[in-house]
């Protein structure tokens, strides 16, 4: 379910890609997650973490990089799109065989363009909650 919201308003999905992002999750984990949703709730999925890319403003540089970091061959449709000079989207409407690789593709990159911006313009000075996460390990309570 990606509607699932935190006691922090964080959406499943959003805290999800943003512990990848920041390396407290592994790409596995978040595709094991992925994969386990219904088709309608992948497409959904797709779209926000679209989404969270555009807002990452990602470049074509950011596309490549990712690309490599997400196991998907650079020349399957996800790779291709996010490349594109300007990216282009529409992950969502992809065949539903290829929205696992869609997911990786749009996780990595998302990551790569994230981290840049985290190390950029946040750097310091940054109020976006999603940028401080804490560990997984820090945030559960002792038994």
């Amino acid at each position: 379910m990606t509607a699932t919201s935190s006691a922090d308003g964080h959406s499943q999905t959003e805290l999800i890609v943003n512990e990848i992002a920041q390396e407290l999750r592994t790409l596995d984990d978040g595709v094991a997650w992925f994969s386990g949703l219904s088709p309608a709730s992948r497409r959904d999925v797709l779209q926000q973490v679209g989404g969270y890319a555009m807002q990452a403003h990602i470049t074509a540089a950011d596309g490549r990089a990712g690309v490599a970091r997400s196991g998907v061959k650079p020349t399957a449709n996800p790779s291709v799109m996010i490349c594109m000079d300007p990216p282009r989207y529409g992950f969502s409407g992809l065949p539903a065989d290829e929205h696992v690789k869609a997911f990786r593709v749009l996780v990595s990159v998302f990551a790569v363009a994230d981290t840049r911006r985290r190390h950029t313009y946040c750097k310091n000075a940054c109020g976006h909650p999603w940028h401080n996460l804490p560990s997984p390990r820090s945030s559960q309570q002792p038994s």
